[in-house]
């Protein structure tokens, strides 16, 4: 009965099984892996000291940015140049602007500075002039998917959406440092910007869709070998219902033909012979009552 299994078809059936199911079981233990991995980086960081604690160390030491060296202090020389308002930015629920200013550092590349917060409509204070020392909280450049960023564009001229070497290199002439700063003390007339955690870090929503993504790709494996069994069985029926002669499920039959009535015998009552009107033999039919001139 189970002969079909080693058909062409079911071969491919097959196969398609047997790949479906490791990369079902891949994907979902890779998202595990990944849950995993942000509940440890989560509690190693509940556990290590406040990286803004921790003594300010040389800009050029601490990069690129990952997740040891953000949050950490930062400490860069040069001068101050452009100067830029990162609007739709929120600080103790009020809505707001980063003042973000460029320090052109002696390695010539520029160092974003999130120097304070303004309240919408408040005017940005200058920027100090000369020769600065400045040390900030080092943070990774902004993503689209950051909080408050504005990728749509379309924003006035002295206003930059995202804070990233990306979006600031087009507007000035020079390189530009992949992170940025933040000043725990802000100049007069701004309020500090608390630094951010790490991204990708920490038991926020993102581990969590990976938690769930695990379960659904070990519910696609379950599905796979459940639609496999349902397939077989039912062909398995269908064979045997065949063998037993037994129509398919829905299926219409044709009604038998009327046997032909033999040559010579009288037709059944009510029935009509083609050709004559009044169900009887032309020779039977009643005259015409036309008289013939």
């Amino acid at each position: 009965m189970y002969r079909f299994l080693l058909t062409p078809r079911w071969w491919a059936i097959h196969a398609f099984v047997l790949l479906a199911i490791p990369v079902c079981v891949f994907m979902g233990s890779w998202q595990l892996g990944r849950f995993e991995d942000r509940v440890q980086s989560h509690d190693a960081a509940a556990k290590a000291p406040d990286p803004a604690t921790l003594k300010a160390e040389p800009l050029a030491s601490l990069l690129p940015v990952d997740q040891r060296t953000s949050g950490r202090p930062a400490v860069a020389h040069g001068r101050y140049a452009e100067q830029f308002l990162v609007p739709g930015r929120e600080v103790d629920g009020a809505s707001g602007s980063y003042v973000l200013t460029l320090l052109r550092t002696d390695g010539a590349k520029a160092l974003p500075v999130v120097r304070g917060w303004i309240p919408r409509g408040a005017q940005a204070p200058a920027a100090p002039s000369g020769e600065v020392e400045v040390t900030g909280v080092l943070q990774a450049s902004e993503t689209v998917g950051s909080d408050g960023v504005h990728a749509q564009g379309g924003l006035p001229r002295g206003q930059v959406g995202v804070i990233s070497a990306a979006a600031l290199v087009n507007l000035v002439p020079y390189p530009v440092y992949d992170a940025w700063v933040t000043l725990p003390r802000a100049d007069t007339g701004m309020t500090a910007v608390p630094a951010s955690a790490p991204q990708n870090s920490g038991l926020d929503l993102k581990a969590f869709q990976n938690l769930g993504y695990t379960g659904e790709w070990f519910v696609f494996a379950g599905f796979v070998v459940f639609m496999w069994f349902r397939l077989v069985r039912r062909e398995a029926e269908a064979l045997e219902d065949a063998e037993l002669g037994l129509a398919p499920e829905g299926g219409s039959e044709t009604p038998p033909a009327s046997p032909p009535t033999p040559e010579g015998a009288a037709a059944p009552e009510g029935s009509e012979t083609p050709g004559s009107p009044y169900g009887v033999d032309d020779a039977d039919a009643p005259a015409s009552s036309t008289p013939v001139l």
